[in-house]
């Protein structure tokens, strides 16, 4: 379980990437909101260094060996969820509460599975783009979306199917199956468009009431200007902060934030907050930092020792990237209305914590590079 290392092969760049990604998160969110969450954001960050670190001196190949059991696990959690166990928020049952704290299941399942699709596409990587396991796949991943969109969570289930295929395709998924699935998959989306569109605002179908209003209201803004005024306060809020912004912590009585015009300011639209009191320069500084991980949990990636191993990192890369593409396309008007977090920025202690979590697994991978010239296959 565990081994000797070398310190010279601890990324400590990615360490201070993540670091420093979420000290800035913490000033934005201390500014977004008064009251505790700055104070329980920096426990988060304290919390979730400390559990990277003894994660990242586990050999993740023996975590692996029980990938079942930890999938199980998880499906047993978002169940309790939907069960009449969970904690409701505003509409949403999404959290579980245990001694007095809550934890949001869902942002654990895409660690857990990241590392279950793993250890599965390393057993059977020779027969990866069979019927019967694809099928295995495809149910395997179905169970655990179908609990997190019945919470009802449907960005979360966006964001964890895009991770998924990440990893089937990664893990060696045939190109002519990847074209046809596009093939499939693009006159499908356009024809599910429509059909949203074309449904009666609020009224239950295809989607549920608010997410269908969600869509029109992104769609057809001037014809739902209350429902699309979020979207529109956080592209004014963005644009008015210019390339400086105009401080944190201001008071200004033009600021949308200052004003209340952004509700959720310190968690799904945080980066509304950067934009407008960090300007051009913050905002592209998060970004930027964004990028960073994602390329540093690449470069892991092609020095590690087995396929498991690269897939968690490229799983890592994902997560990081599609969540905050989706998080900046929607507070910027090109995606409607989801409710996505920004990794490592967005106040929640469950998100920060399995997120360092996950980066630790990451950090053991890099500690355990494919030696060359030794016949090992990666």
């Amino acid at each position: 379980m565990l081994k000797r290392y070398s310190i010279r092969d601890y990324n400590f760049r990615l360490v201070f990437y993540l670091i420093a990604l979420t000290v800035l998160g913490i000033l934005v969110i201390g500014s977004a909101q008064e009251g505790g969450n700055q104070t329980k954001q920096i426990a988060g960050l304290i919390l979730g260094l400390a559990a990277m670190l003894v994660i990242s001196l586990i050999d993740y190949s023996f975590i692996l060996r029980f990938s079942w059991l930890w999938y199980v696990g998880d499906i047993a959690l978002l169940t309790a969820v939907i069960a009449g166990f969970g904690a409701s928020h505003k509409g949403a049952t999404r959290w579980i509460e245990i001694a007095g704290i809550q934890f949001q299941p869902s942002e654990l399942s895409k660690i857990i599975l990241i590392l279950f699709f793993a250890a599965f596409l390393q057993k059977h990587r020779e027969k990866v783009n069979s019927l019967k396991i694809l099928f295995v796949y495809a149910v395997c991943t179905g169970i655990p979306l179908f609990l997190v969109i019945e919470e009802p969570d449907l960005s979360t289930t966006i964001v964890t199917a895009l991770i998924c295929l990440a990893l089937l395709f990664i893990g060696g998924l045939s190109y002519k199956i990847v074209m046809g699935g596009i093939a499939v998959a693009v006159p499908t989306f356009l024809v599910a468009l429509y059909m949203i569109a074309s449904q009666p605002a609020g009224e239950e179908g295809a989607l549920r009431g608010y997410q269908n209003i969600r869509i029109l209201a992104w769609l057809y803004p001037d014809l739902y200007p209350q429902d699309a005024l979020q979207t529109q306060n956080s592209i004014m809020a963005i644009g008015s902060g210019q390339l400086y912004g105009k401080g944190l912590y201001n008071t200004d009585v033009t600021s949308i934030k200052s004003g209340g015009f952004i509700s959720e300011a310190h968690t799904d639209f945080i980066f509304t907050v950067v934009g407008e009191e960090l300007g051009f320069i913050g905002s592209a500084l998060v970004v930027i930092l964004m990028l960073l991980i994602a390329l540093e949990c690449l470069l892991v990636a092609r020095r590690a020792k087995d396929l498991s191993g690269r897939l968690i990192c490229c799983g890592m890369a994902a997560l990081i990237g599609f969540q905050s593409f989706v998080n900046i396309c929607v507070v910027t008007g090109l995606f409607p209305n989801t409710g996505v977090t920004l990794p490592f920025v967005s106040y929640g202690l469950t998100s920060l914590v399995t997120n360092f979590a996950g980066m630790g697994f990451v950090l053991n991978v890099g500690l355990q590079p494919r030696k060359y010239g030794t016949g090992e296959n990666a």
